[in-house]
């Protein structure tokens, strides 16, 4: 049975990266310094990072494939201007591209994108054309709150997306809903703000008639879905106070949950309560999450664990580990039957 695991960030990135970002930083507190230049990396180094925790781990838990993507973390849209991010950006996924290059039958590429608040999507346009035409990236990640945590941008259903949906409806490519670091004290990044846009993200799209608009789009909510699964009569019952269609008709058609949820009663709820053909495998390695449970003494975020001990029949298990991926990735599948899989 092929593995795909939905969801990998670069968290080990050669330290050349770090260095070209502090200097960017460092520019934007001084106009006066010259544009920083690219990073100097090697591709020893990049095996040496890759090699010693992405592919290890991919192979001693037994997965294949990993769509791969900048530390979503760090891609912080607040952090300067449109220019700022742009240069961020393209650097972050060129660096993912040599990855890919590197390792073309353990990772694809999925792409950042140079948001920035108050900006047009016509930078992410651009910037999602040229990582799926050129860099044969086969997605996106899409931040909803490109404001670090203070909710400064529209939802997900205004019409101000809809230029970039457009794009993804064109290129026949999915977006995995992600929002990077917090600057809000309120909201801890990884506990509090991802798990927030998770389940603001759908509930947006409970009020709204994106789908109705964009039949073909394709959103990956990561991290379970967030508080949804565990809360889904609420949202069964808040679509039907709001006159909303049932949510199998309304939302699910185009909305896929991923598997990071780090502990057993959480993937069995999971698989309880989201339609089999709503979940796609997912691990985040190595992410949010790195430690050993202590309970189980196991990594937590070894999330295929979970989900071997689901008591599906196979062919459900074979939906979740790689053939759901297949269908929301179509660019995936194209790679993968290339490489004869």
């Amino acid at each position: 049975m092929l593995i795909i695991d939905c969801h990998g960030h670069y968290t080990t990135a050669p330290k050349g990266l770090q260095d070209f970002r502090d200097a960017q930083l460092a520019s934007l507190k001084d106009p006066a310094n010259p544009s920083v230049p690219a990073p100097r990396i090697s591709d020893d180094e990049i095996r040496e990072s890759i090699e010693k925790n992405q592919l290890k781990l991919q192979k001693e838990r037994g997965a294949d494939v990993t769509i791969f993507s900048p530390r979503a973390s760090a891609m912080a849209h607040h952090i300067g201007d449109e220019a700022t991010s742009i240069a961020w950006t393209q650097t972050s996924n060129d660096l993912i591209k040599r990855v890919v290059d590197l390792y073309p039958e353990n990772f694809v590429g999925v792409c950042q994108l140079p948001q920035s608040p108050g900006a047009s999507l016509a930078g992410s346009i651009v910037e999602l054309e040229r990582c799926v035409r050129e860099l044969g990236f086969i997605g996106c990640n899409l931040n909803p709150d490109p404001s670090g945590g203070h909710w400064t941008a529209p939802p997900l259903t205004d019409r101000f997306w809809y230029p970039f949906y457009e794009k993804m409806v064109e290129l026949d490519v999915p977006a995995m809903i992600h929002v990077s670091s917090s600057c809000n004290p309120n909201f801890h990044a990884t506990g509090a703000h991802y798990i927030n846009a998770d389940t603001t993200a759908f509930m947006q799209f409970i009020e709204g008639d994106l789908f109705r608009d964009f039949p073909a789009l394709r959103f990956l909510i990561p991290h379970g879905g967030g508080a949804v699964p565990y809360h889904w009569g609420r949202y069964r019952g808040l679509a039907d106070m709001l006159k909303r269609p049932k949510l199998t008709d309304h939302v699910m058609k185009n909305v896929f949950f991923d598997t990071c949820v780090y502990h057993q009663p959480g993937i069995d709820l999971l698989a309880k309560v989201i339609p089999v053909e709503n979940i796609v495998f997912g691990s985040e390695m190595v992410g949010a999450v790195r430690g050993i449970d202590p309970e189980t003494g196991h990594y937590f975020d070894d999330t295929k664990r979970y989900v071997d001990a689901l008591p599906l029949a196979e062919a459900d298990k074979v939906r979740i580990y790689s053939g759901n991926a297949r269908r929301i990735f179509p660019r995936l599948d194209a790679i993968l039957r290339s490489q004869g899989r």
